[in-house]
């Protein structure tokens, strides 16, 4: 049988436990913060906030918010699947999944283009990544000097186009104004002075036709063809 407490004993109020702080927990908070409110949302206040804690716990961790972009990032390219083992006759398909797939990590988090331009690569999941691309790119037997200013290009353009994405999302979400938009875009192209603009007139309707899909294949395509052309 419980007794009761006398009703003049004031009851503690019961202790709120909380997890344990460390560097993953920080990166998974920062990762909801990204997610939610885009990358200048991101500090290290807003990650304290959304761990219930003051940014001081933060640094016992992270030592900024450069370097809390860093793990972000590389937690990002964690999501990446691995390719098989290269296929010399497959390198290139292997290649452009790949890319379609880091494309699709970074899209997937806004912000997450931006924080990773500029950035040299020498995190886990970053080397990971570039040794299997390197491993594709070799694996297709170009030379070592393709090989090398190759796997920047591809990654430069990759980044660029989710970054690209980014910011043209919130224009482009809705596809009945997209539609709308496009034809308006056609429209004022086809009634520029023709003998001023014959090319943009001639080509108003194919400039406006292909979407962003369309285009980042097109870029794939022309930069692995010019890589295995490439002596």
């Amino acid at each position: 049988m419980t007794i009761p407490a006398p009703p003049w004993q004031k009851r503690s109020r019961p202790r709120v436990v909380k997890p344990p702080l460390g560097r993953d927990a920080i990166v998974t908070a920062a990762l909801t913060v990204l997610d939610a409110e885009g990358l200048d949302g991101l500090s290290m206040r807003r990650v304290a906030q959304e761990l219930n804690t003051g940014p001081a716990s933060l640094y016992a961790h992270v030592s900024n918010r450069d370097e809390l972009e860093e793990l972000v990032y590389d937690r990002i390219l964690g999501e990446v699947p691995r390719p098989d083992a290269p296929d010399p006759d497959r390198w290139q398909e292997q290649l452009k999944q790949l890319l379609r797939d880091v494309f699709t990590a970074l899209h997937r988090h806004p912000g997450a283009a931006r924080m990773g331009m500029g950035r040299i690569p020498f995190t886990p999941n970053a080397l990971l990544l570039e040794e299997a691309t390197l491993g594709l790119l070799r694996g297709g037997g170009l030379p070592e000097r393709t090989v090398a200013l190759g796997i920047d290009l591809i990654f430069q353009y990759v980044v660029a186009a989710a970054f690209e994405e980014d910011i043209s999302a919130k224009d482009w979400a809705d596809p009945e104004q997209a539609r709308e938009r496009q034809a308006q875009m056609r429209g004022y192209l086809e009634s520029l002075p023709a003998q001023r603009f014959p090319n943009l007139v001639g080509m108003a309707a194919p400039l406006i036709a292909y979407d962003g899909t369309d285009r980042f294949e097109f870029g794939l395509d022309v930069l692995i063809h010019g890589l295995r052309a490439n002596p």
